[in-house]
């Protein structure tokens, strides 16, 4: 009975200093859906349409899917001390490449009059397979060649969106395939097949970094990677695996935005998530220096940017101005978490108590 009490205390003491480790993101989130219930007429009203649950905030959780779970790779990958910028374009190859399977290969219209018969899994399996090469790629750049992240990962950003072009011949493919296409439009018990995937991405990263060793050796190497290889780490191999990671939750995102607009258009596929993918994890509170990060913040970070664009084009907002008001947000909450504007709240705080005190 006392072991059971230690441990519940334990679990509760850790839920509190998660929460507390996220505040200001969770606050900023919080504010933004307060406007919204205020503001913006039917924005929490959810219905049933054809046995599916519709409204704002369906579409906001299944558009937040895809920049979660490329921001949930990232995390991983700035926890270690680096960057990745080539996301998108990974993003890119990876959902050509599982349309180009779809089509058998066949970039001509001839091949979207018919439904296509190609296997599902085969389908994921080369899309998810070169999503993980191109991560491999980037991580021996930054671990073996000793490349800086941002550079190395400028390599593949660049050629990488030039492959997909390659791959689909310039063209926008479209395509016929009810089972593909389920895993961006599809629902199950009334939800986005998107939102279970990303919460499958995350149950399976948390469990890798809390349950395995993964986590800490992430958080040492990116904390002090001399000491964490005079220690007996091989950081090395830490930092291949956080962007060949990366590289797979870009994958399952360029298969979930392919699946979802039934075409394959190399140009577009991820164009700038990784900058969205950035930014939700900094606003998450994982540190751009390395070794501190959060998966939860990264998720309350991706929230509170799909709800701000949500917000913005419930408002009838011109798209031109969702940038602005999007890295206004962001400036603030950053702000509010600088060590700087912490340090000035604490010492205000402290020379109030000395006045009372007094």
């Amino acid at each position: 009975m006392n072991k059971q009490l230690r441990q519940g205390q334990a679990f509760s003491a850790r839920l509190a200093a998660g929460i507390k480790s996220i505040q200001w993101p969770l606050i900023a989130l919080g504010m933004i859906l307060l406007f919204n219930f205020f503001f913006t007429e039917g924005f929490f009203e959810i219905s049933v349409q054809n046995g599916r649950l519709v409204g704002s905030l369906m579409d906001l959780l299944k558009r937040a899917a895809p920049r979660l779970i490329v921001a949930l790779g990232m995390t991983l990958v700035i926890a270690t001390g680096g960057i990745d910028i080539s996301v998108g374009s990974i993003a890119a190859i990876a959902g050509s490449l599982a349309v180009l399977v779809i089509r058998g290969g066949d970039i001509t219209y001839l091949a979207t009059q018919d439904t296509s018969t190609a296997s599902i899994l085969l389908v994921i399996i080369v899309a998810l397979s070169a999503a993980a090469v191109c991560g491999l790629f980037n991580g021996l750049l930054v671990s073996v060649v000793k490349i800086q992240p941002i550079v190395a990962t400028l390599i593949l950003m660049v050629t990488g969106r030039g492959m997909a072009m390659l791959f689909t011949g310039g063209y926008v493919l479209n395509y016929d395939h009810p089972s593909y296409m389920s895993l961006g439009v599809g629902d199950w018990l009334g939800l986005p097949i998107p939102i279970y995937i990303a919460i499958f991405i995350l149950i399976v990263l948390a469990v890798l970094t809390n349950r395995t060793p993964l986590g800490l050796l992430i958080q040492s190497t990116g904390g002090n990677e001399t000491a964490s290889r005079y220690s007996g780490t091989n950081t090395t191999l830490v930092r291949i695996l956080v962007y060949v990671i990366a590289g797979v939750c870009s994958g399952v995102a360029g298969i979930i935005f392919t699946a979802d607009v039934q075409s394959a258009d190399a140009a577009f596929i991820g164009l700038w998530i990784e900058l969205e993918a950035i930014l939700a994890v900094v606003i998450g509170g994982t540190s751009m220096a390395g070794g501190r990060y959060s998966l939860a913040g990264t998720v309350v970070g991706a929230l509170i940017i799909q709800t701000l664009i949500t917000t913005l084009l419930t408002r009838a907002v011109p798209v031109q101005f969702t940038l602005i008001f999007q890295a206004a947000v962001v400036v603030v909450v950053l702000m509010l978490q600088s060590n700087r504007v912490k340090e000035m709240a604490f010492k205000r705080r402290a020379r109030k108590e000395a006045s009372i005190h007094a």
